[in-house]
């Protein structure tokens, strides 16, 4: 799977081409496991209270969880679907990233509605910039 495949400095980015299904559980495997992460993160205290992301604050998550896994399939799938046409470098473990971050901030702060999808909305403009960026590099490329 994509999400554990670790490619070497030297080995370029290529596109993932294949099956619908293949595209569909590796954008669902980068949330659940973004998800997950997330939420142990904020379960465990880690160091002191004094200064940090707080952890996870008392009261049901899953609101919280629900919110972020529907922002993190739409990162992660923008971020797949770019990279089934042209090179996006670890597409999968960016979602992962964006997704954990999410989970974790969202489950220690408890941000009302309107900073939540504020949020969501960043994680949604840097997966768009990573891809951007990735066109960029790839239409250089091509055209040299």
């Amino acid at each position: 799977m994509e999400i554990f495949d670790v490619a070497g400095d030297d080995e370029p980015a290529a596109p993932r081409p294949g099956p619908w299904w293949k595209h569909l559980l590796s954008v669902v495997t980068a949330t659940a496991c973004g998800l997950a992460l997330g939420w142990v993160a904020a379960a465990v205290p880690w160091g002191p209270a004094d200064y940090g992301i707080p952890a996870a604050a008392p009261g049901s998550p899953w609101g919280l969880l629900a919110a972020c896994g529907a922002a993190g399939l739409i990162v992660a799938g923008l971020l797949r679907g770019a990279a089934a046409r042209f090179p996006v470098y670890a597409p999968g473990r960016i979602g992962f990233v964006l997704v954990f971050l999410g989970t974790r901030l969202a489950l220690g702060f408890r941000p009302e509605p309107a900073e939540l999808a504020a949020g969501a909305g960043l994680a949604l403009l840097a997966a768009a910039i990573w891809c951007a960026h990735a066109l960029h590099l790839h239409r250089r490329a091509t055209a040299a």
